[in-house]
């Protein structure tokens, strides 16, 4: 290292100073790096194959990438899909290409923000993915199954990072301060144990963005008569630009309970003003849609499956255009959530249906239901019957043997559930009838 990058990291943002370099400092993700894991192991053996990243902001997904060009003798080449288009993509190969055959070296190809690459940029990486001439590594904030081509996603192994919990930042703050090298640890700095912890509960998962907030304390507080810098609680606030709940935690999850209850209460005004005063507490407004997302299958369900789209469609519109415009819509979303019916049906449906397969265990699929053509049956077993030979409905055993007689879904006559209790009466009436029909031939 030279003067010149002495001087470039001195400069460098906090959150690129404390980048881990290996897997010993990774913090989180403890569900996928943790020793003798499929990715530490692959990680540490120069063995990972071409994969995809993908979680939210800050979780460390261009640091797993890092980590791993340090454990690898290949060559690390690192492009990013919004400013890289296919003749990039080509130079990278065909150097690949060339290396490998002259002197036997692989070549990683990092792809920043993967999901922005259509078809035709994804398509010009196939090949050289297939014969092994590059090894991909996607990173992303999109699900890479809804946001990516399958061709490029069916090469790939897919590792989801998480948000990382409050006592992973706060590990990575406190380390930050000690740090010497790449730290805060060669000044008198004294952060207070709420501090950190607001610092990691408004960073809402994302190290980088806790970094941030203590390198804007840092700098912007001046030192005490001896020379120590104190970081508040209050200068914390003021470093994340966030207010601070002006509750405790426990009164924040009463809120949100209480919320969740006038949803499912249909109590249009108690649910508009719970949801306001957390907004006004500094809580995001993700957290209400995403609840709400949940509670239009929990608390309406098969009643009215419009509220499931009409509240994404609002959380969507929310994510383009942010706040206060989007109070609105979030305003809208509630009013319709608790004015539509209600129905509990398909919540009771799923815990029966999980409840069952603990009953049950391990349970063999029925022989006319299996994936093998009717030849291969035993003369003996029942053959499958193809419901459009029949008009549409035939009955049959579709659950194993054991629970053939289970029932987990029995719809209520709230709302348009009513019309479906009545559809699926007309279903087995129509399947009795052609199992008749079909009986009287033989």
């Amino acid at each position: 290292m030279d003067l010149f990058d002495t001087v470039k990291n001195n400069e460098a943002p906090l959150a690129d100073r404390m980048r881990p370099s290996s897997l010993e400092e990774f913090i989180g993700q403890k569900h996928l790096i943790y020793p003798n894991s499929l990715l530490f192991r692959a990680i540490k053996a120069d063995k990972l194959g071409s994969c995809i990243f993908f979680g939210p902001p800050g979780t460390g997904k261009t640091t797993l990438a890092s980590i791993v060009a340090s454990y690898t003798n290949a060559e690390f080449v690192k492009l990013n899909a919004v400013s890289s288009g296919v003749a990039d993509a080509k130079a990278v190969i065909d150097s690949a290409r060339n290396r490998l055959k002259m002197y036997g070296k692989k070549t990683y190809l990092l792809l920043d923000e993967c999901h922005r690459w259509n078809k035709a940029q994804s398509d010009c990486v196939l090949s050289a993915i297939e014969d092994g001439s590059i090894i991909f590594i996607g990173s992303t904030t999109e699900n890479p199954f809804l946001s990516m081509t399958r061709a490029i996603v069916s090469r790939c192994r897919i590792f989801e990072l998480k948000p990382l919990s409050d006592a992973d930042i706060i590990v990575g703050l406190k380390r930050a301060v000690q740090d010497k090298q790449k730290g805060y640890g060669n000044m008198l700095i004294t952060v207070a144990e709420d501090a950190f912890e607001y610092l990691a509960w408004a960073a809402a998962g994302d190290l980088r963005n806790a970094f941030n907030g203590l390198e804007l304390a840092v700098l912007t507080t001046p030192p005490d008569k001896d020379g120590r810098i104190i970081i508040t609680k209050s200068v914390a606030e003021q470093s994340m630009q966030r207010k601070s709940f002006s509750l405790s935690e426990s009164n924040y999850y009463d809120m949100l309970s209480a919320f969740c209850k006038s949803l499912r209460g249909s109590a249009t005004d108690a649910a508009l003003y719970w949801a306001f005063r957390l907004l006004a507490s500094g809580l995001d407004p993700a957290i209400l849609f995403r609840r709400m997302l949940a509670h239009a299958s929990e608390d309406v369900g098969m009643a009215d499956s419009s509220v499931l789209r009409f509240v994404l469609d609002c959380f969507l519109v929310y994510e383009k255009i942010g706040l206060p415009e989007a109070e609105l819509t979030l305003a809208h979303a509630i009013i319709y959530i608790t004015t539509a019916p209600k129905s509990n049906k398909v919540l009771i449906a799923k815990e029966a249906a999980k409840d069952a397969v603990k009953e049950v265990g391990d349970s063999f699929v029925p022989l006319h239901l299996r994936n093998n053509n009717h030849s291969s049956l035993d003369k003996s077993s029942i053959p499958y019957l193809y419901p459009h030979d029949y008009g549409g409905y035939i009955e049959q055993a579709y659950l194993p043997e054991s629970i053939a007689d289970k029932i987990f879904y029995s719809p209520s006559d709230n709302g348009r559930e009513k019309e479906v209790k009545e559809r699926i009466l007309q279903i087995k009436e129509a399947a009795r009838l052609s199992t008749e029909k079909l009986s009287s031939k033989f």
